[in-house]
């Protein structure tokens, strides 16, 4: 009787968090736009504690220096500290871009989902609804709240989240749908799973990849609006530093002192480029037919 050698094969454990992690920091662009976020983060918090200044202090007989040993960013028309008040336009414009994609994740979700787990009817009606309101045009939306509200960070987000959250709601909707026909949900299905379980077992974690993309492209969005409508002079009011303000005030000075214009300008070119570059490693890192 000839022995019979047992093939043995190894089963290694993994999770989607582990595969994910690993497929994102092979990429270099994302792990260096990775990088990027992680130290603008960190400025926003230490920055403007870094030297005795405040985003608020004017010194009228220090106006337009130079970038110095003293005032590493140089001093803008009033004798303020530009690199202070960079770092603390860095606080306000991350926050208005998170707020503002975690509330588009919030209402874009829930509604999707709701279209997309109702009757044909009512998702056509759900959709045209959206579709109505994307064509309202942004600005003019925000200047019609800000008719009845005051300038400043609620106005924003309130303007942003409006029109914003549609995008969500339609990657949702699509990825239900797509899911929906799918045999593991059918199975589900036929073995007398809930509509709760099959939504928050089966549907909503295989939608996660394309929400976390959604919403890390959205928060670049939302903090270039945010930058666009404070030097329109309809965002966030002086003497509140951002980006956008800071622009709209060196803009004027760019030929005298282009330092006024060059750090506030370079703040949101580094954010949007890190953004964009973390959004891209991690569609990649949730598709499943990435290469590892």
């Amino acid at each position: 009787m000839q022995s019979q050698k047992l093939e043995t094969i190894n089963v290694y454990k993994t999770s989607l968090i582990k595969d994910v992690r690993d497929r994102f920091f092979k990429n270099r662009a994302a792990t260096f736009g990775l990088i990027i976020l992680f130290f603008l983060f960190v400025m926003a918090i230490i920055g403007p504690y870094l030297n005795e200044f405040t985003y608020y202090d004017t010194h009228l007989e220090l106006k337009n220096l130079a970038p110095s040993t003293k005032f590493w960013f140089g001093t803008d028309e009033l004798g303020r500290d530009i690199f202070t008040r960079t770092w603390y336009g860095a606080r306000i414009s991350l926050t208005v871009g998170i707020a503002a994609a975690l509330i588009d994740i919030i209402i874009g979700t829930i509604y999707g989902a709701i279209a997309a787990l109702s009757s044909k009817f009512v998702d056509e009606i759900m959709m045209r609804i959206s579709d109505i309101i994307a064509t309202i045009p942004h600005l003019l939306l925000v200047i019609l709240l800000i008719v009845f509200m005051k300038p400043g960070i609620v106005t924003i987000l309130i303007a942003l989240t409006m029109i914003h959250w549609i995008n969500m709601a339609r990657i949702v909707r699509a990825q239900i749908l797509s899911l929906k026909k799918m045999p593991f949900v059918q199975a589900a299905k036929m073995i007398g799973a809930s509509k709760f379980r099959i939504i928050f077992t089966h549907l909503f974690p295989n939608c996660i990849g394309s929400i976390i993309t959604t919403m890390t492209i959205s928060i670049p969005v939302s903090i270039f609006t945010e930058a666009f409508l404070s030097f329109l002079g309809l965002g966030i009011q002086a003497p509140i530093s951002s980006w956008g303000v800071m622009v709209n005030d060196g803009l004027y000075a760019l030929r005298y002192y282009p330092f006024r214009l060059f750090f506030p300008a370079l703040g949101i070119c580094l954010t949007m480029l890190a953004f964009n570059l973390v959004a891209d490693g991690l569609q990649n890192a949730f598709d499943p037919k990435a290469i590892k």
